[in-house]
């Protein structure tokens, strides 16, 4: 794997975390790292975004409603450009991802932020889903159906 195509999964890798994650809790894990200088190169905007689907999954697509969205981008002073889209209105939290996925392309600050704000974000956020998953197993129902012979 080159060392693009390795950056590339690396950040879509971080950002399948941080779509998932409260602003807060991003906000409060960036804390623990020494910020460099950085600058908004599109100040959070909110905005709609189609959604399509598919009957059967197989079927030809359909428009099937809107969706509101907020998007950010941010750049450091060592050039490295962000990006952030989140579902909803949170424009925090989209420059909150655009400044992490920046940092994730840094050489200097790469390494920190998977270690000090993804990694614990993806530990949280399986702890939280296998919980779910119990949960939910605790009330399935397993329904089998009888053969009954007639005569």
């Amino acid at each position: 794997m080159t060392q693009h195509n390795n950056q590339q999964a690396q950040r879509k890798a971080a950002m399948a975390v941080l779509a998932h994650a409260e602003a807060g809790e991003i906000a409060a894990r960036l804390r623990a790292i020494a910020l460099p200088d950085h600058q908004d190169l599109r100040a959070p905007e909110n905005g709609l975004v189609m959604l399509r689907g598919r009957v059967g999954g197989d079927g030809a697509p359909f428009n099937l409603g809107e969706a509101t969205v907020s998007r950010a981008a941010v750049r450091l002073t060592s050039g490295e450009v962000g990006f952030g889209y989140t579902l909803g209105r949170d424009g925090e939290k989209a420059r909150l991802i655009a400044l992490c996925d920046a940092l994730v392309q840094s050489r200097d600050f790469g390494a920190a932020v998977e270690r000090d704000v993804i990694a614990p974000l993806r530990e949280q956020l399986m702890v939280e889903r296998k919980q779910v998953a119990a949960e939910t197993a605790a009330t399935k129902v397993d329904f089998y159906t009888m053969v009954r012979g007639e005569g």
